[in-house]
């Protein structure tokens, strides 16, 4: 049961089916658009969205980072499991994306901004937001010119909170040569009810 003072994000009412048409769209335009920054075709499915919850443990979060929120699935997702003193920040560097995840999640918890993930400390501390507990990524590492991974990868080492946890769900295992140098080795795992099917890395970061 949801506590009574817990937050819900809300949606533009609308037909379900609909509403999930026009996501499923969006998402595919986007693709479609620059598939150097968009990770997949399609929106995730609810079972990767709760394989990122378990992993990155948002239950117990207090500052969320996500990396890539696309349409907005994913971060609705989230906000449902996350407690109701949570912050989550979403970084969307497609300016579409941005604007429909402006007017599709309302929620006093949610933060979001336009940019490259590579100015997480700037976005962080602009907001006054302490180091996050947990950082989930869908941006495609696969896809990235390698300097931008580099960069993104230093970034997410950097602002993680000691003992926090770094997610990252892609098509190909590219972002394991970024992320390991500084967080070490990942736990892997895949999730096959996804289109297309993903693997789903898992880092923790030392010191706590």
């Amino acid at each position: 049961m949801t506590p009574p003072h817990a937050q819900q994000p809300t949606q533009p009412a609308g037909r379900p089916g609909l509403s999930q048409f026009r996501s499923s769209y969006a998402f595919l335009r986007g693709f479609v658009r620059n598939p150097a920054q968009v990770g997949s075709i399609a929106p995730s499915s609810r079972q990767l969205e709760q394989r990122l919850v378990r992993s990155a443990r948002l239950r117990e979060a207090r500052t969320v980072v996500e990396l890539g929120p696309g349409t907005g699935g994913t971060t609705a997702a989230f906000l449902r499991a996350m407690p109701p003193n949570a912050q989550l920040l979403a970084v969307e560097l497609d300016s579409e994306f941005h604007r429909r995840l402006q007017a599709s999640i309302v929620d006093p918890r949610f933060e979001l901004a336009l940019g490259s993930a590579e100015r997480l400390d700037e976005f962080l501390s602009a907001r006054w937001l302490p180091p996050p507990d947990a950082i989930i990524s869908g941006i495609p590492f696969s896809t990235m010119p390698p300097e931008v991974s580099r960069r993104v990868a230093a970034a997410v080492a950097r602002v993680l909170q000691p003992g926090g946890r770094f997610v990252a769900y892609q098509v190909r295992g590219h972002v394991s040569r970024f992320m390991t140098p500084h967080l070490g080795l990942p736990h892997r795992s895949w999730e096959v009810i996804n289109l297309p099917p993903v693997r789903v890395f898992t880092w923790i970061k030392p010191g706590r």
